[in-house]
């Protein structure tokens, strides 16, 4: 007898913790018959009947369907579908500006390299036109005096 009467308040707590639970989580509006307070305080001083109650009178109709329908795969949700297609456009974005970054940089890069090749190659042709010009200027002194010096009148 003893066991069959802690079998029943064991079956009584639960059926209670689970009403509560349930209560606190339902939508205040959605509770009829009474107040969701007034609810708390039914369960609570009246275990059993109390959980019975609610299940009948308080528990709101659209339980049951309130969470299925609420939830909705990826696929079927517009709002997370655009936000998807925004992220995709920032990514492609983001590598689009990537990819120009590099290709700009690869030009620097390039048009340094061919600056610091043209820089000797232009003071070379002017050390080179130097050097013509001397000799051009040492040829014709020679040829204007063949090896000697010009009197001075």
């Amino acid at each position: 007898m003893v066991r069959f009467i802690i079998l029943a308040a064991v079956i009584s707590v639960a059926l209670m913790i689970y009403t509560l639970i349930e209560c606190a989580r339902s939508e205040a509006h959605q509770v009829r018959s009474l107040p969701k307070p007034a609810w708390f305080a039914v369960i609570l001083f009246l275990p059993l009947i109390g959980a019975t109650l609610w299940f009948t009178l308080g528990r709101p109709l659209s339980a049951e369907t309130s969470t299925v329908q609420g939830s909705k795969a990826p696929d079927d949700d517009e709002d997370f579908l655009r936000q998807l297609e925004v992220w995709r456009r920032q990514q492609r974005r983001d590598a689009e500006l990537t990819a120009r970054e590099e290709e700009l940089k690869r030009r620097e890069a390039e048009q340094k390299k061919n600056q610091s090749t043209d820089r000797p190659s232009k003071e070379a042709k002017e050390a080179k036109e130097a050097k013509e010009a001397k000799e051009a200027k040492d040829q014709k002194n020679k040829s204007d005096g063949n090896g000697t010096a010009t009197p001075d009148s």
